[in-house]
């Protein structure tokens, strides 16, 4: 059997701050954890279902004891499945864009709420 997948998948459980669109235009947003990361895409655990091709901003708060500064992966993607296994919910995105900021100063995965 062949897989589809380009890179392989590290199980790695960092905060995450998700955010889109909904079919209606209105921002939303949702926090959960990374459950694994590649090169080109990861699974999120979120308790939202955003749709198939929804593009998505994900922020992701990187450890400090491994960056030894305040750091946050900022990826724009889209969303390409969604999975259920057993309580655990989340999406799988591709990874379109990224690229490493520094981290808010108010703590990994906070960010100032979005206006409507």
């Amino acid at each position: 059997m062949q897989t589809r997948r380009g890179s392989q998948r590290l199980p790695i459980e960092l905060p995450v701050l998700v955010r889109w669109k909904n079919h209606a235009g209105y921002k939303r947003q949702a926090s959960g954890k990374t459950g694994n990361i590649s090169g080109n895409g990861l699974f999120i655990e979120i308790p939202v279902r955003p749709r198939l091709a929804t593009p998505v901003t994900i922020r992701v708060a990187l450890p400090r004891e491994v960056t030894q500064v305040p750091l946050e992966l900022v990826c724009v993607g889209r969303v390409v499945r969604w999975d259920q296994r057993g309580k655990v919910q989340g999406v799988g995105a591709i990874i379109d864009e990224y690229e490493l900021r520094p981290a808010p100063r108010n703590g990994p995965g906070h960010l100032p709420p979005q206006s409507n």
